[in-house]
């Protein structure tokens, strides 16, 4: 699972590459440039998770002992839980050890690591008092299932932390002078077509209602509130985001192209141009702007 964390709206599909094909390193960075992008509203998302009634129940001993970043990929953002839980042992755990390798590395060390092959291996993962997860339950087949395998690994007043829906992106305005107006509105209805292809071919793949809230309830926890946070880079954007925004959009083509209208198509190739003033890498008026909504459970 994960790693692989197609945001809905942020991610990347490669459910289908054989994990020998992948370029992994191409992958990490990919993914480390996402997790920087988002790091500011990871940092405040989990500030807020220090202060919720769950967490303080925990902290006579010690605190939060034990944190579980799940699907952690290269490591990110369990560096930041790491930094605002300084006490606990902060464990990154993924399928892929060449992205769990980068996260030791970034980490100086700092970070746990825990190859798992999900969902198969929920068990081996041990008990934890916070277990993050960022877009990396809709990898898995079986939503609930992977939900309530987590939620069995919390110790008794933990809490789990769901990052998953929120808002797509947007990061052009409505009418930026290239083709017909509303081409992201039509990518990301190409792209939701696409997420649910995905879905589809997943082993043990179940239809769900994607209510969170009743979903972490159905996993035996208490749910303790969801809140949304803010993903805004202004224009003019800083190089290294619309590098992001170059490479996300070179997946989306990769990916969609042929679900597109010929004049969309052509539109994505002019912002993917980079030497063109029209390219993403180059336009003053590009901006970024995403929402995180993070969904809480406690167990009793």
């Amino acid at each position: 699972m994960s790693s692989h964390q197609h945001q809905h709206g942020h991610g990347h599909q490669h459910g289908h590459v054989p994990a020998a094909d992948l370029d992994w390193d191409a992958l990490a960075a990919h993914l480390e440039q996402e997790a920087d992008l988002r790091a500011a509203a990871v940092t405040e998302a989990a500030r807020w998770l220090s202060g919720l009634s769950g967490l303080s129940g925990l902290s006579g001993e010690g605190g939060v002992r034990r944190v579980l970043d799940v699907g952690s990929g290269p490591g990110v953002i369990a560096g930041l839980l790491a930094e605002v839980f300084p006490a606990a042992e902060v464990v990154a755990v993924d399928q892929s050890a060449a992205l769990l390798e980068r996260a030791r590395t970034r980490s100086g060390g700092r970070l746990g690591t825990q190859q798992a092959d999900l969902p198969a291996e929920f068990d081996k993962l041990g008990e934890a008092d916070l277990i993050w997860s960022g877009n990396a339950i809709h990898h898995l087949g079986d939503q609930q299932a992977a939900l309530t395998a987590l939620g069995a690994r919390l110790r008794p007043g933990g809490l789990l932390a769901v990052a998953e829906s929120g808002l797509p992106p947007r990061f052009l305005p409505r009418d930026f002078g290239l083709g017909r107006p509303g081409f992201q509105a039509r990518l990301d209805a190409a792209h939701e077509d696409g997420f649910s292809a995905m879905r589809a071919e997943l082993p043990d793949t179940a239809e769900e209602i994607e209510d969170w809230p009743a979903m972490l309830r159905r996993a035996g926890l208490v749910p303790n509130g969801n809140r949304t946070f803010l993903v805004d880079h202004p224009a003019p954007l800083a190089r290294p985001v619309r590098e992001y925004l170059h490479a996300q959009l070179g997946r989306r083509h990769d990916q969609l192209a042929e679900a597109l209208a010929p004049e969309d198509r052509a539109t994505l190739e002019a912002l993917l141009a980079e030497d063109a003033p029209t390219g993403i890498l180059n336009r003053p008026d590009a901006f970024y702007l995403s929402a995180m909504t993070v969904h809480t459970a406690r167990r009793p």
